[in-house]
């Protein structure tokens, strides 16, 4: 009886502590194996390389000439940038005062008024307007012309007429010189 008592106590309390270890091993390794099956799902959602590649864009200005326009893609999507003629800088800010659906002051679109650099995709259906190359119908102030639903957008890439809800954005970009900017 007395070899009961005696062994029975110790074996009880290290018969607890071998669970508890046991319990948290187990736990541990539970938790790990889990982050570890759940870790490619996880990755699977970052950007692939190919579009990490396109975050920005640099585009050299230098052979951009007064009143052209050129499109460069960036993220997918087909960015605008137009060299202004003084008159269509004129033209855009004088349209300041103008009933805006979308108000904002052509100073507050552009960083130098040069250059305006605007995403090409119509605010209404996604559509790309009219009014890079000479030869497309600008519409009736200048800037843009969308023929799917008849948007017309101003010289500085704001909506003036049809049923585009909001001016076309302007992407974040830096000028990294005189001749070179950065957009994204």
């Amino acid at each position: 009886m007395a070899d009961q008592a005696l062994h029975a106590q110790p074996a009880s309390t290290d018969g607890q502590t071998r669970r508890d270890f046991l319990l948290y091993a187990t736990t541990a390794v539970g938790v790990v194996g889990t982050g570890l099956a759940l870790w490619p799902f996880v990755h699977s959602m970052n950007p692939a390389a190919d579009t990490l590649a396109l975050s920005t864009t640099n585009v050299d200005l230098g052979a951009i000439q007064p009143g052209q326009s050129v499109t460069v893609v960036w993220r997918g999507k087909p960015v605008f940038v137009r060299r202004r003629t003084p008159d269509e800088i004129a033209t855009a800010t004088k349209d300041d005062g103008a009933e805006l659906r979308d108000p904002s002051k052509d100073a507050d679109r552009v960083k130098k008024p040069e250059w305006l650099i605007v995403v090409g995709v119509c605010t209404h259906l996604g559509c790309v307007p009219l009014g890079q190359k000479p030869a497309d119908p600008k519409g009736e102030f200048g800037g843009w012309f969308c023929p799917c639903h008849g948007s017309h957008y101003d010289t500085s890439g704001r909506i003036r007429k049809g049923p585009a809800p909001a001016n076309l954005p302007v992407p974040p970009y830096e000028f990294t010189s005189d001749t070179t900017i950065r957009i994204g």
